[in-house]
């Protein structure tokens, strides 16, 4: 007899995501909702394919993957169980690169870049920067991926003359955060807001959701050691990848 919880979600073939990773989120799901709780055991892989529709190959891929990140545990013979203390996935209230918080959770980060190129700075950006209208800036959109699966839709701006040479690096791969160390540009604060709104079609496209979809838009300001403004960004995450940690302190008298 089978007393393990039932993991319930939808696995859809032909849905952007792979299988596997539709399936890393639902296992994950269920345990942020507490339905497998920490140190409980797994159905058997055979239950586990009917439950999630998905063949074994593909049901250890994800279960696989969700031992590296350290959400579960294998043990030979007796089968998958939810590791006892599991670590959310949460990005930080200090300021780090998205290559960086991807590292820190044993992830891997990619970009596809949409626009990398050379623009004059508009009003509004020449007033948010401090600089003259017309400035040229350099305008960088990317879609920021962890494991393949697209978390945000990331434009940022900056000075062209901030970072000389940057329109030839690709920046698929490469970190805007170190290639402005590397030319001596050390953000150390970022005022951000954060809003709710739903995604429009283009935004809906590149994030693979549904226009209409739940969305978080980050709007930054980053400053140097100076408090001169380096750069701005506009980024939305898609509304169920992205959870931020924060804190606050009670002042008192």
């Amino acid at each position: 007899m089978n007393d393990s919880p039932e993991v319930t979600g939808t696995v859809l073939p032909g849905y952007p995501e792979p299988l596997w990773i539709q399936a890393v989120n639902v296992i994950r799901g269920e345990i942020d909702r507490g339905v497998l709780r920490p140190g409980g055991r797994l159905a058997p892989e055979r239950e586990l394919c009917r439950q999630l529709g998905i063949s074994r190959v593909t049901l250890r891929k994800a279960l696989g993957s969700l031992v590296e990140a350290g959400v579960l545990s294998a043990s030979h013979g007796r089968g998958w169980y939810v590791a006892k203390t599991v670590q959310k996935k949460e990005w930080p209230n200090s300021l780090e690169s998205f290559s960086e918080t991807a590292a820190r959770m044993g992830l891997t980060p990619h970009s596809t870049v949409l626009r990398a190129e050379a623009s004059p700075a508009s009003i509004d950006e020449a007033e948010q920067l401090s600089i003259a209208p017309g400035t040229p800036l350099f305008r960088l959109e990317r879609v920021r991926f962890l494991e393949g699966v697209p978390i945000a839709l990331d434009l940022t701006r900056l000075r062209l003359a901030l970072v000389p040479g940057i329109e030839t690096v690709d920046f698929s791969s490469r970190s805007l955060y170190s290639t402005l160390a590397e030319a001596g540009v050390e953000p150390v604060r970022a005022d951000s807001t954060i809003e709710a709104t739903k995604a429009d079609e283009r935004a809906a496209e590149q994030l693979e959701l549904a226009p209409g979809d739940p969305v978080l838009v980050m709007r930054q300001l980053a400053v140097g050691a100076q408090q001169e403004p380096l750069f701005v960004s506009t980024i939305l995450y898609a509304g169920d990848r992205y959870r931020l940690r924060t804190s606050f302190a009670r002042a008192y008298g």
